[in-house]
C-alpha cells in the first residue's frame, strides 16, 4: 500500500485555492489512490470547502475549525500540520506553490523534522526515496532532487499538476488533532488585507493565461490593446518592469525578477524585448507566444511561437479573432 499522502488545504475568503487542488492531481500522480490521500483544512471557514473536494475526487478530509488560524501567522498552521501528519501517518505532504505554502513547507519541514523541496514540477517514487524536478537558474535549467528518509514536504510550482475531475463521491470528514499552540505564536495577529491593484481579469499569480505587455506599447493610453487581448481570452495582465517603472500600470502587475513569478499554461509577450530580468518571471510557462517587431530581441529565443510585426496591427487582429473564434 502506498503510504498516506497529506495536502494541505488552503482557503481564500472562504474559497479553495486552485492549488490545493492541483495538489490532490499530484498525489494521483505519484500513484496515491483516494482512499490514500488526507486533506487537511484550518480555519473557520474549513467546512465550507469540503463539497468542492468532494467533487474533485478527495474522500479523507480533517478539518481544524479554529478560528485562531484565520489570523495568527503560519508558525501557528504547522503546529496543526505537524501533528496531523503525525496522527494519520503521512510519508508525504503536499502545499501549494502560494505565499502560504512555501511559509508552511520551511516551519513545518523543521517542525516535523522533514525533507523539504520548492518549486515542484514533477515528482516520483523512487526506491532511495521521493525524487522531485524543478526548475533553477530562473527556468535555464532542471534539477533532479532526491529526498531521501521517509518524510518529505512538496511546495508545488502553480499549474504544474492537472486538477482531478474525480469522480464525486461522499468524503469522509474527520475532525484534526487539536495540538496546544503555544501562545506566542498566536500573540501576532492579521488585522485586514489591503488587495492590490490588477487588471479586471483573473489573478496574475493562478491564471491559467496571462497576457503582458512591455514598452513596445509606446504609451500608456496605448495599453487598452492588451487589455482587451486579455479579456477576449479571459487572461490576466501583466507588464513589463519599463512598463510598471513609467508608471503605465502598477507595480503589482510587474513579472519579472523583481515582480512577480508566473507558470501560466500560455503566457504572450506583447512588446517585449526579453531582458533576463522578465524572462525569469516567464520563462516557466507551458507555452510562450512573442510579439515583437524586432526579429532579434531576445524574447524569441524562447518563445514557442514567436509574430514578427508591427503590434498595433497584430495585437488588435488577434483578439478579434479569438472573439471570432470563441463566438462573441
Amino acid at each position: 500500500m502506498t503510504p498516506t499522502t497529506l495536502v494541505i488545504g488552503e482557503l481564500h475568503q472562504g474559497h479553495l485555492v486552485g492549488s490545493t487542488l492541483e495538489a490532490l492531481g499530484a498525489a494521483s500522480a505519484v500513484g496515491a489512490t483516494l482512499e490514500e490521500v488526507t486533506v487537511l483544512l484550518m480555519g473557520s471557514g474549513a467546512k465550507a470547502a469540503v463539497p468542492e473536494l468532494a467533487q474533485h475526487g478527495a474522500r479523507r478530509i480533517q478539518l481544524a475549525e479554529d478560528s485562531r488560524l484565520d489570523s495568527a501567522p503560519v508558525a501557528a498552521s504547522a503546529v496543526v500540520a505537524a501533528t496531523t501528519a503525525q496522527t494519520v501517518g503521512a510519508s508525504m505532504v503536499l502545499v501549494g506553490g502560494t505565499t502560504f505554502g512555501h511559509d508552511l513547507a520551511g516551519r513545518l519541514a523543521a517542525r516535523w523534522n522533514a525533507a523539504v523541496a520548492t518549486g515542484v514540477t514533477e515528482v516520483r517514487r523512487g526506491s532511495g526515496g521521493i525524487e522531485v524536478r524543478r526548475p533553477i537558474f530562473g527556468g535555464r535549467a532542471t534539477e533532479t532532487l532526491r529526498l531521501e528518509g521517509d518524510r518529505a514536504i512538496l511546495a508545488l510550482r502553480p499549474h504544474s499538476f492537472t486538477v482531478p475531475d474525480g469522480p464525486a463521491g461522499e468524503a469522509k470528514v474527520d475532525p484534526a488533532p487539536a495540538p496546544e499552540i503555544p501562545p506566542a505564536l498566536l500573540v501576532p495577529r492579521r488585522t485586514g488585507v489591503e488587495a492590490v491593484t490588477q487588471g479586471a481579469g483573473p489573478s496574475l499569480g493562478d491564471a491559467a493565461i496571462v497576457v503582458s505587455g512591455g514598452r513596445g506599447v509606446r504609451a500608456p493610453e496605448n495599453f487598452h490593446l492588451i487589455d482587451e487581448l486579455a479579456a477576449s481570452l479571459g487572461a490576466a495582465v501583466g507588464a513589463s518592469r519599463a512598463v510598471t517603472d513609467a508608471g503605465w500600470r502598477p507595480a503589482s502587475m510587474q513579472v519579472g525578477q523583481t515582480g512577480r513569478t508566473v507558470s501560466p499554461q500560455l503566457y504572450i509577450a506583447v512588446g517585449i524585448s526579453g531582458a533576463i530580468q522578465h524572462l525569469i518571471g516567464m520563462i516557466s510557462s507551458r507555452c510562450i507566444v512573442a510579439i515583437n517587431s524586432d526579429p532579434s530581441a531576445p524574447i524569441f529565443r524562447v518563445a514557442d511561437y514567436g509574430i514578427v510585426g508591427d503590434l498595433f496591427q497584430i495585437a488588435p487582429a488577434l483578439t478579434n479573432e479569438v472573439k471570432r473564434a470563441r463566438g462573441a
